[in-house]
């Protein structure tokens, strides 16, 4: 593990603010910079202050429940006998040892300041981050990493948790990092990493990366000042440190149950998949071994390569899986992984960092669908990218041509358009990459699934705009809701057919067209996937501000809903929700605008004039099925078709007119034009 001396150290710095070597940054570039730079520092600011008012917003009985168990009027730091008599208090003795003298603070006082003061530990977690970016580094990459990491830190999972139950877990990442960075000598960097170890036991892991990598000096201290602490402890509390060590078997057994879904350790995913007893625990200490030989093999290879932090982050994943509990609060190594280089396209390098952000910063519900066949990944998502950071992502050494220079993305020429104030982005030529387009899909679609629930509105108030609704058709001679939906009850085929499309195709056409044109005509995808995007963007704002109940949801209009069966008009709240939908979220109407949308696209991109046609033909059949199965009002549809034409005309400004391929249109199969396909490659800048 190489220490940069402080004259090279001092020489980094001053080329970061040259722009790099041989380089200068000019007054235009370096104001803009400095514009971001204060934007995504605003952005941390608003997320701490958010954070905050999230905690104060909380009832008192509900927030730091976990510091309230430990220093409270009645909490475990208080009893005169064992720290483990319940398992309310999980940390070790040492971690008691620290907290007992917090019992005499002031409730109030000690949460306000313990609020505040894992805010400042976050700052600081994120500028130390920051700085240990691997050299050299951009100009750009070293204004911007430190506001980039607080904020990121900030969303965290970890974070958030730590920061509602009053938790110590950001400490020992904290110590880690700077024993690692920000401490100067191998024995104080040490002494660092031992009081981490103190409170996390499996942060010994480091000292196998310290030995093996020249700074034994520092692996010893580790371990000296860890021996230290805890027969501090030990002096001080025998009783507990007996209950901790021995009876407990380092922790195993506090806290909730270890099969809980916060558990993200393989402890925890054993027991969920149903191992239990001797068998459980042999299997366990098996693979735990594994992963920690493995994965600090890795480990040690990039601390050599001069990837410390990532070396870093890989040895905290081991820890997170080997670790007999790895509560939510404790997963923030995971998050460190990101800064690892994966990938020789440039197009490919943000798949991975953007996959840890998500993973670290939405619930797993979110990342993966509810499908019973995934319900394992589901559960254990954190756990699989901790295992995949330390043992299977091939991050690419520094002596990689490709990590600096990564193959460059192939932009399109500039569209031409009449809107020449509009600010026109870059058109990506190549296909884009398939996983960084699934995650991006997923979590939108769940992100929308969310919305919708979150926009209900009441009863009352959507049955008053429904009224509305049917006094504007009565007036434009629409109203055909109630004469439609009667015709098609009587004829037993045509209901089954109308209620049968309005279940089935939904989904199922939106994705296929986005299937058939990421892999036949990629740059259409681009144009299409943008313009369902912002449709959908829209339409929830419609949900938020105007919710309606559909025909079917009206009482004393006679709609007899097809799908669902009979209504039952006399509970004061039916309707509002169900388990997977808003009934609410009708204006306007997604299921006739999203076949509008795949209608348009592909009566624009079908090279036959019989595809193009019966592309057509599925928004007619979604508009006659959604006013026949009385789940939308003709208006509904009217406001479907003015969110996908906003989506296209949005589409249009920001990205110029859809690109026309000719018969020889100078591209490649993927899309990339065939001269950015020969000759030498233009290597962009890391």
């Amino acid at each position: 593990m190489e220490r940069r001396t402080g004259r090279e150290g001092r020489q980094g710095v001053a080329n970061v603010e040259r722009g790099g070597p041989g380089g200068a940054v000019g007054a235009g570039a370096a104001a803009r910079l400095g514009a971001v730079r204060a934007v995504l520092w605003l952005v941390a600011v608003v997320l701490a202050v958010r954070q905050v008012a999230v905690v104060v917003r909380t009832p008192r009985s509900e927030r730091l429940t976990d510091l309230e168990t430990w220093v409270g009027a009645d909490g475990v730091l208080h009893v005169a006998g064992s720290l483990y008599d319940s398992t309310r208090f999980t940390g070790t003795p040492f971690g008691g040892l620290v907290l007992k003298p917090l019992t005499r603070a002031a409730e109030q006082a000690l949460g306000w300041g313990w609020t505040f003061g894992t805010l400042l530990l976050v700052v600081a977690l994120g500028l130390v981050a920051a700085r240990a970016l691997p050299q050299p580094v951009t100009r750009r990459t070293a204004l911007l990493a430190a506001p980039v990491a607080v904020t990121l830190l900030m969303l965290s999972l970890p974070v958030r948790n730590t920061l509602h139950l009053g938790q110590t877990s950001i400490i020992p990442v904290l110590l880690v990092l700077a024993g690692c960075f920000a401490v100067r000598g191998e024995r104080a960097s040490g002494v660092f990493i031992g009081v981490a170890a103190a409170f996390q036991p499996t942060v010994l892991l480091f000292v196998s990366l310290l030995w093996f990598t020249g700074r034994r000096r520092a692996a010893v201290s580790t371990g000296v000042t860890f021996a230290g602490a805890t027969v501090l402890a030990w002096a001080a509390m025998p009783h507990d440190s007996y209950a901790y060590w021995v009876h407990h078997l380092a922790g195993v057994g506090l806290g909730g149950r270890a099969d809980d879904l916060a558990n993200q350790s393989l402890h925890g995913a054993l027991l969920r998949f149903g191992l239990e007893g001797p068998l459980e625990i042999a299997v366990f200490l098996v693979l735990a071994a594994g992963v920690a030989v493995l994965g600090m093999r890795r480990a040690i290879h990039y601390a050599r390569d001069g990837q410390l932090l990532l070396a870093v982050a890989i040895t905290g994943c081991v820890v997170v899986a080997v670790s007999p509990t790895s509560w939510k609060h404790q997963l923030l190594w995971v998050l460190l992984a990101a800064v690892g280089r994966v990938g020789k396209k440039a197009s490919a390098r943000y798949v991975w960092p953007v996959a840890v952000v998500l993973v670290m910063t939405l619930p797993a519900k979110m990342m993966v669908p509810n499908v019973g066949v995934l319900h394992p990944v589901r559960d254990n998502v954190v756990l699989l990218a901790a295992l995949a950071s330390a043992l299977v992502v091939p991050f690419l050494p520094r002596t990689s041509e490709y990590y600096r220079h990564p193959i460059p993305t192939v932009y399109a020429p500039k569209a031409q358009t009449r809107f020449s104030w509009a600010p026109l982005l870059r058109r990506v030529a190549t296909r884009p990459n398939l996983l960084l387009e699934l995650l991006l899909i997923r979590v939108t679609y769940a992100a929308y699934q969310h919305t919708r629930l979150e926009a209900a509105g009441s009863r009352a108030v959507a049955e008053d705009h429904g009224g509305q609704i049917l006094t504007v058709e009565k007036a434009l001679f629409l109203d055909i809701e109630h004469s439609v939906n009667h015709a098609v009850v009587q004829i037993g085929w045509l209901r089954g057919f109308f209620d049968f499309y309005y279940t089935s195709f939904h989904f199922v056409v939106p994705l296929t067209v986005l299937g058939v044109l990421y892999w036949r005509r990629p740059a259409d995808y681009r144009w299409a996937r943008t313009a369902i995007g912002f449709t959908t963007v829209l339409a929830l704002v419609g949900f938020f501000f105007y919710p309606l109940a559909p025909p079917r949801l009206m009482p004393g209009l006679g709609i007899i809903d097809t799908i669902h069966g009979v209504q039952d008009f006399s509970k004061p709240d039916y309707g509002t929700l169900t388990q997977l939908a808003n009934q609410y979220a009708a204006m306007p109407s997604l299921h006739f605008g999203w076949s509008l949308w795949c209608g348009l696209t592909i009566a624009i991109v079908a090279p036959r004039w019989w595809m193009k046609a019966l592309g057509l033909l599925h928004p007619t059949f979604t508009v006659a099925a959604i006013v026949a199965t009385g789940n939308h009002w003709v208006l509904d549809a009217v406001g479907g078709a003015a969110v996908v034409g906003a989506g296209f005309a949005l589409t249009y400004v920001l990205t110029g007119p859809r690109a026309k391929p000719g018969k020889d249109d100078g591209k490649t199969d993927d899309g990339v034009p065939r001269a950015a396909t020969s000759g030498p490659r233009d290597p962009v800048r890391g």
